[in-house]
């Protein structure tokens, strides 16, 4: 009896993936009815003889990832590496096989006693979208492409095919990976929220990566059924990319609307050793600003038992920093003799240069030459006003243009003229204001207040002064970023902090560690919320808002991670205070969960 039941789902999965895949243009292999079989009967498949006699030495590729953290690499995932023909011996997880012309997937086993049983749940739930089955966890094929890292278009065609994406979704990026989640994910029974239209995903480094995928795993892909653009943009495969995929990313926000990453590494000397890389490569946020040419807000966290350093502070304090040039992209030298220190202009029409002594050196000495563009100011200017008024709060502009009169003077005018011509009167009606302030007397004036503003900064000052509001409202952990771009429909989410790289050589030597993950979180809600507008999509946006109070009660009911706790006990801090990460992740999940079904957001399958 037992032979003929394996032979009746062989046969039956087999026929079924062959006509899911040829309802969209593929034909399902042969390796993939004899994998399977040989998955049901239990035999030790060598996956290289049967492609070798199936496929006649066609180039097929091998990507797999499992979710639960092998031991043998520390990083908490298995290496997404690409390998030769035949199952990788590295890999004891089920993989998915993909070929130029031709996809098929299927569940391998290798010498692990999985049973028969499961591994039909697995595969059934790849099919049948995760619903109602207890799947075994794993993604598949997050990473793919040639030796030359360029995949063909079949292929992604063909990993198109396999994700169900919306239709509108016709060619992607070489580095990119689009994902229906309902593919190969573990699934809660709930009837998913649909969403229509992609998010951009970019994947990070270190810690700020693990939390990242327990993000999608336990409070994202559950409740969404959601085409995802994945990057990965982690320091080795920004490296393997010369860094194409960063730029690859941007463009795809662009195209997209919306985008959402994962802190990255920003190599220093030590990092180039640590990693091998090639090059120190830029900050590839400054590539995503740079690309995009938008502004970052910054906005704090509040939760009632976090205690601030500065007690006023009530309401939020939003940080609009203008992330293009300035100091971060000048020309800075040193000197060590006397002589003159000359600035010139030469106009592209070929009339007179203009030049400009600045100082004299009777020695050794420093000196810089910064700039900023008309454009960019504007493009500022306007992610700003319309940020205020999608806040709901009053917009104040700081500079020093007492001291710097022309390059700070054309700040403050160009804020002045946009906003007397096109958004006075918006503001008006709205209750709103707009000032511009000196930075020394707004710096305290904002010590003062109850907060409730944005504050729009220069770059260098931004960069200050958003650490400084981060740590008045108690924790670094409990901010948020977005990148706004000028035309109010771009945007792109991501944590404020780095990727916590000491918890991470924790967690690489099996220790635990208690990292806060609510800018994570916050990264995908404010994504998601931006999607929901884009989309009119109501479900969406009750959702992003559910997951924001969740984080938030979780914390005030008691349960937060080390550095909350730490911010409110002080030296009286006891391990019985705080949860390690995954307990902490639970908590969360627990309470999202509940919020979405109180609500009716979600309903069971």
């Amino acid at each position: 009896m037992y032979p003929l039941l394996c032979l009746f789902f062989s046969f039956f999965l087999a026929v079924h993936a062959s006509n899911a895949l040829q309802l969209h243009g593929f034909h399902c292999c042969t390796p993939a009815a004899i994998l399977l079989s040989s998955v049901l009967t239990r035999e030790r498949t060598n996956c290289s003889e049967i492609f070798r006699r199936n496929c006649k030495s066609r180039p097929w590729y091998t990507a797999c990832r499992a979710a639960a953290p092998p031991k043998r690499d520390g990083t908490g995932h298995l290496r997404r590496s690409l390998r030769e023909p035949g199952y990788p011996e590295s890999c004891r997880f089920p993989a998915a096989v993909i070929h130029p012309q031709t996809v098929c997937k299927t569940l391998v086993l290798k010498r692990h006693r999985r049973s028969v049983v499961s591994c039909v749940k697995s595969y059934l739930s790849s099919l049948f979208g995760g619903r109602n089955i207890d799947v075994y966890g794993l993604r598949c094929g997050e990473e793919f492409g040639s030796p030359a890292l360029v995949p063909s278009e079949e292929t992604a065609a063909g990993l198109r095919c396999l994700s169900s994406p919306s239709k509108e979704v016709e060619k992607e990026e070489p580095f990119s990976k689009l994902n229906r989640s309902g593919t190969l994910n573990k699934m809660s029974g709930f009837q998913r929220i649909k969403v229509e239209h992609p998010v951009v995903e970019m994947d990070g480094d270190e810690m700020a990566r693990v939390i990242w995928a327990m993000i999608k795993e336990k409070l994202i892909l559950p409740y969404l059924d959601i085409p995802l653009m994945y990057y990965d943009l982690s320091i080795e495969h920004r490296d393997k990319t010369d860094d194409q995929v960063t730029v690859d990313a941007a463009l795809a926000i662009k195209r997209h609307g919306v985008g959402v990453k994962c802190a990255t590494i920003t190599p220093d000397e030590q990092r180039v050793k640590e990693f091998n890389l090639k090059k120190m490569w830029k900050s590839p946020n400054a590539t995503i600003r740079n690309t995009l040419d938008g502004t970052i807000f910054r906005a704090p966290i509040i939760i009632k038992n976090v205690p601030r350093l500065v007690p006023s502070w009530t309401k939020p304090i939003i940080i609009g920093r203008h992330a293009h040039a300035d100091q971060y992209k000048a020309l800075d030298f040193t000197v060590d003799k006397p002589g003159r220190f000359v600035m010139s202009f030469v106009p592209a029409d070929k009339s007179e240069p203009e030049v400009h002594e600045v100082y004299e050196f009777k020695g050794g000495g420093v000196g810089l030459g910064m700039y900023n563009t008309d454009a960019s100011i504007t493009g500022f200017a306007h992610a700003c006003f319309q940020y205020s008024l999608d806040q709901k709060m009053p917009l104040y502009l700081s500079t020093k243009n007492t001291v710097l009169k022309k390059y700070d003077g054309r700040f403050k005018d160009i804020f002045q003229a946009i906003y007397e011509k096109e958004y006075k009167q918006k503001f008006e009606e709205a209750g709103l204001w707009y000032e511009h302030r000196l930075i020394d007397d707004m710096v305290a004036q904002a010590i003062k207040s109850s907060g409730g503003f944005v504050w729009a900064c220069k770059n260098y000052d931004g960069d200050v002064q958003s650490d400084v509001v981060a740590q008045g409202y108690g924790s670094l952990g409990l901010m948020t970023s977005v990148l706004v771009c000028p035309d109010g429909k771009t945007i792109e989410a991501e944590a404020a902090h780095g990727t916590v790289t000491r918890h991470y050589r924790q967690y690489q030597k099996g220790i635990k560690t208690s990292t806060n993950p609510i800018a994570s979180i916050y990264a995908w809600t404010r994504g998601l919320s931006h999607r929901a507008k884009l989309d009119n999509n109501q479900k969406l946006k009750e959702f992003a808002q559910a997951l924001e109070e969740a984080c938030v009660e979780t914390v005030e009911a008691g349960f937060m991670t080390k550095d909350l706790a730490l911010a409110i006990k002080g030296d009286s801090l006891t391990e019985q205070d705080y949860l390690c990460t995954d307990e902490f992740m639970e908590k969360l999940a627990h309470m999202a969960e509940r919020k979405l079904v109180e609500r009716q957001i979600i309903t069971k399958a």
